[in-house]
């Protein structure tokens, strides 16, 4: 049989070493399909980024963002900080030049959790971060182990649902004040990184290590944030990464249908949605009310470009190598007017009254 192969017409054995020696993080195809093809240089109506963090190092790198979000229809940005204290009120004052441009959200102290009255000096620096213009709270970030993204003191071991975060989700919805939260992973990091795994590039990258004691899955993780939401029916909560449940968002429509107080960015997860256009389609026109714009990923210009390339086109079959690291064509999900102008700006509005 080999030598059969060897000896069929137009045979190059060189070629053959080559498929036999490259490696999929090397994969890197052109689309061979002469399809129309959408250049997108400004979202069709303003847009809020609900999923921002604090890149820029310099006021000059801060002036490039405020420019290129006025080229792209950017009209306002929540930094998402995870900071406390001193270090919230230094992002506090290097965004007050543009009051207009960007919100600062704060975290939770987790400093001396695990010592009598920590509730009660978490509260008041909650206050004294809204008093110093925090608009909100997050990202919080669990993946498994408790809260770790806040900042200077993560709270491992907490869960949003531990009975100690209680009174700070209280105070949240008292102070209006939303609770962007980051819970798990997608699915495929979870799976083992393997010939069978769908989104294998990322998954050995962010493989979660299941084996470390105490650690929640992905059920577990989203239930956390299901008995907060039911638990917290005054706070507003924003679950990054439309709840990292990209494989089956079904899961996060139960969600949207049982809790009024629930809300989704599609930050960074572009790549993971936009394999399934037609289902992802129909999913975000369904709970248009419900989902919020984000990124994630930056400030350039042709990050935002190709965010709007998937929300409003109806292209096909393209790639983006150099910002998702997936192996699968990208398509768009040409959303119906309505709801790109909610996703866009009018869900944020809501949600900040």
């Amino acid at each position: 049989m080999l030598l059969a192969v060897w000896l069929m017409p137009g045979f190059c054995p060189s070629q053959a070493q080559v498929t036999a020696t490259l490696k999929l993080k090397d994969y890197r195809p052109n689309s061979i399909y002469n399809i129309p093809q959408t250049t997108v240089t400004k979202a069709q109506y303003p847009v809020v980024d609900f999923h921002a963090h604090d890149y820029p190092k310099r006021d000059r790198e801060l002036d490039e963002w405020v420019k290129t979000m006025d080229e792209v229809g950017v009209a306002k940005s929540m930094v998402l900080t995870y900071a406390t204290g001193a270090a919230f009120d230094a992002l506090a004052q290097k965004y007050a030049r543009y009051p207009d441009r960007f919100e600062v959200w704060c975290g939770f102290d987790y400093t001396d959790a695990d010592k009598p009255g920590w509730g009660q000096r978490a509260v008041a620096e909650l206050v004294r971060c809204h008093a110093k213009g925090a608009k909100g709270v997050g990202e919080l970030g669990d993946k498994g182990l408790g809260e770790l993204y806040s900042k200077p003191t993560p709270g491992y071991g907490m869960h949003i649902d531990d009975p100690r975060m209680k009174p700070l989700l209280a105070k949240c919805a008292e102070l209006r004040m939303p609770v962007s939260i980051h819970v798990s992973e997608d699915e495929w990091m979870y799976q083992k990184p393997d010939s069978t795994n769908d989104g294998l590039m990322n998954a050995a990258k962010w493989n979660v290590d299941m084996t470390k004691a105490g650690i929640l899955d992905h059920d577990q993780l989203v239930a956390t944030l299901e008995h907060a939401l039911r638990d917290n029916p005054g706070t507003t909560f924003i679950a990054c990464h439309l709840a990292n449940c990209n494989s089956d968002l079904g899961k996060l429509g139960r969600l949207f249908d049982a809790y009024p107080n629930l809300y989704a960015d599609v930050a960074a997860r572009y790549g993971e949605f936009s394999p399934i256009p037609r289902f992802a389609k129909a999913f975000m026109e369904k709970y248009a009310d419900r989902i919020v714009y984000g990124t994630d990923m930056g400030y350039e210009r042709s990050m935002y470009c190709i965010t709007f390339r998937i929300l409003e086109t109806a292209d096909e079959h393209f790639y983006e190598h150099d910002r998702f690291s997936y192996h699968w064509p990208l398509h768009g999900l040409n959303l119906n007017k309505a709801t790109l102008k909610k996703i866009y700006s009018d869900n944020a509005r809501r949600i900040m009254k």
